[in-house]
């Protein structure tokens, strides 16, 4: 199945990439007696586009190269055990830093506040060092990660694109920062491919116009204000998120800029082109340019398709299902959960969250061996996922134990559908061999509070099963 999805991934790049070719082609032909027009309003954004989608897939691997070390059992054991030794989590981080070509690696206790780092242990933070101050946002933030624009703590005179991932232990409590670096000289090679591939000054400005990141061959001052006919025009560069705006320079040269703000970076990317400078070679450009993108196109779906097969593995390896009933395990309702409570406030929607028991189901297992009891875990499965909705989850706890996370389900509607999961199973016929065996079930139900953790909302679900249980099993209570 999976390798059925990356041929049609293939497939699909391959016929978009055609239609992008002829659109271009045929744009071409129609539009060639409005050169302005082309450059204005389809060269220079497309630059500008590719330039941020390279960026974006760079940040993309970086984000998922960081969640795999925040989420790495290895790593939060280590930290557990009260980071005995240092000599673990520093190979760790150069095996990281060596493997993912990365600049940078690190992790940062909140127990010790010590920075490690695949040269050492760097510094210990500290509330009062202006350096460190993005460590303490980070640990008071909602959000699993950010991504920081920031002085490299080994080397300050090295800036790098942080992806800062907040560690969670098993409880649910925050232990620590981990994350990887990429350097700013990347977006500089970068910008230097392209000026090279399509013959445009390149360039990036922070939000107060000053030039941040340039090619070799950039020429004016170090803030746009200040370049030549641009003194008209910045403040609306500055202050709209996308931009397609020309001016004239002094030598009477109309010139074309596309910017573009990069949130990630929280600087604007600028794409200049002279007219001049495309009026005796556009055909030939345009040729290069479908060229060099099928050709990076070409690149890019091989480098996915590696890319794909070396991450497959690990990610079969942290099985997102549970093997026995196929619901998802905790890992993956964790995510889930991380996931969705954001848009429900976003949204100011309920969540909602059934805990589930199969009643007397160790004696069954003694009584009529595993087999069976797995033969009933699977039928019981069956069953809720046939009474709940696609977009509610089903997770496999653990033993006989499962949840249900509902979103946009009050209380008095959760119970409702609880009752026809209890019901459905009370009336379903359970087969052991030739024998038939009446299954009841115990729920707990409960509405997530405001500010409230997962772990936090488990427990009051606990309590409403547990109250199931006391007051005689095969019902539904709340808390």
């Amino acid at each position: 199945m999976q390798y059925k999805k990356s041929y049609f991934t293939i497939a699909l790049a391959a016929l978009l990439l055609i239609a992008f070719l002829g659109t271009s082609i045929i744009s071409y032909l129609i539009t060639h007696d409005s050169l302005r027009d082309q450059i204005a309003e389809e060269s220079l954004p497309l630059t500008s586009d590719n330039i941020y989608s390279e960026i974006e897939r760079d940040l993309l691997r970086s984000i998922l190269i960081s969640s795999l070390m925040a989420h790495d059992t290895f790593v939060r054991d280590w930290a557990l055990a009260k980071e005995e030794k240092s000599e673990p989590i520093i190979r760790y981080l150069e095996e990281i830093q060596k493997r993912y070509e990365t600049t940078t690696a690190f992790y940062v206790s909140e127990r010790t506040r010590r920075y490690y780092h695949p040269n050492g242990i760097l510094k210990t933070l500290s509330e009062d060092d202006a350096g460190d101050q993005w460590y303490f946002r980070v640990r008071n933030m909602n959000d699993p990660y950010e991504i920081n624009l920031d002085f490299d703590t080994a080397d300050r005179s090295r800036l790098n694109i942080f992806i800062n991932y907040r560690v969670i232990d098993f409880n649910g409590n925050f232990i620590g920062t981990t994350g990887i670096g990429l350097s700013v000289t990347q977006v500089a090679d970068l910008i230097e491919s392209y000026q090279q591939r399509y013959n445009r000054e390149i360039y990036f400005i922070d939000r107060e116009g000053q030039v941040t990141v340039r090619g070799s061959h950039y020429e004016g001052p170090d803030r746009i204000q200040e370049r030549s006919g641009m003194e008209r025009i910045f403040p609306r560069i500055l202050s709209n998120p996308s931009t397609s705006i020309s001016y004239e320079r002094a030598n009477g040269k109309t010139v074309y800029v596309n910017s573009r703000l990069v949130p990630e970076m929280n600087w604007y990317l600028i794409v200049e082109q002279a007219q001049s400078d495309t009026d005796s070679r556009i055909l030939g450009a345009m040729l290069a340019n479908i060229v060099i993108a099928l050709m990076i196109t070409t690149l890019v779906l091989i480098i996915a398709w590696i890319s794909f097969n070396r991450y497959r593995r690990r990610l079969e390896e942290m099985a997102s299902t549970d093997k026995l009933t196929g619901a998802a395990n905790r890992h993956v309702f964790e995510i889930i959960f991380e996931h969705d409570l954001p848009a429900a406030r976003r949204n100011n929607t309920p969540v909602s969250l059934l805990s589930l028991d199969i009643d007397g189901f160790k004696p069954i297992n003694d009584t009529w061996g595993h087999d069976c009891g797995d033969a009933i875990l699977r039928s019981f499965t069956e069953i809720v996922r046939d009474h709940i909705r696609s977009s509610d989850t089903l997770c496999r706890w653990g033993g006989d134990e499962f949840l249900v996370l509902m979103n946009g389900v009050d209380m008095e509607e959760t119970e409702r559908r609880a009752e026809i999961i209890r019901t459905a199973i009370q009336d379903h016929p359970f087969r052991c061999g030739k024998e038939t065996l009446n299954i009841t079930i115990s729920i707990g139900i409960v509405e997530h509070a405001a500010g409230e953790s997962l772990a936090e909302m488990l427990k009051r679900a606990d309590t409403a099963l547990y109250t199931s249980k006391k007051q005689g099993r095969n019902q539904t209570s709340r808390a």
